[in-house]
């Protein structure tokens, strides 16, 4: 449904059951045993309505059934928190903090720079600190899925 909304918002060729094939093989790094991911989601994107209340519960339930893989460290970033950081754009850093991905509208950029690089880590860093783990992320993610849980499907 999702990358349906990207196909339709692009207007690019529909490929989504070979994207939805890719993400899936992807994903599989989870469970290999020898990637660690740390992952700080703002709580707002809980209740960003991409798809749908049942896309939306779907997707936290499938965060609260991974939130104790030994392969991720999830931290939840409460709307609430005071982050002493300007808010910025979705990035990742990847491998030992040799590249950060910023995914654009229109593309993306692969950061390599070592003085940018050290910017990102920095946002990182800020951002992780002001997140909520364990217990208290779990609860965050179940307050969102009680919303979509009580929330009517709307067109």
């Amino acid at each position: 449904m999702i990358l349906g909304q990207v196909v339709d918002f692009l207007g690019i060729p529909n490929d989504v059951p070979a994207g939805v094939a890719k993400r899936m093989q992807r994903q599989q790094v989870l469970y290999d045993g020898e990637h660690h991911y740390d992952v700080v989601l703002g709580e707002q994107a809980l209740y960003t309505n991409i798809g749908g209340p049942e896309v939306m519960r779907e997707q936290i339930e499938r965060l609260l059934r991974e939130i104790d893989l030994t392969s991720l460290t999830l931290g939840v970033l409460p709307s609430t928190a005071r982050v002493d950081l300007f808010p910025v754009h979705a990035f990742d850093i990847y491998g030992d903090g040799d590249r950060a991905h910023v995914e654009l509208v229109s593309s993306s950029v692969d950061i390599t720079e070592q003085s940018e690089l050290g910017l990102y880590k920095k946002a990182f860093a800020a951002l992780s600190s002001a997140a909520s783990y364990g217990d208290a992320a779990e609860e965050l993610l179940k307050k969102a899925h009680s919303f979509w849980t009580n929330t009517p499907l709307r067109q």
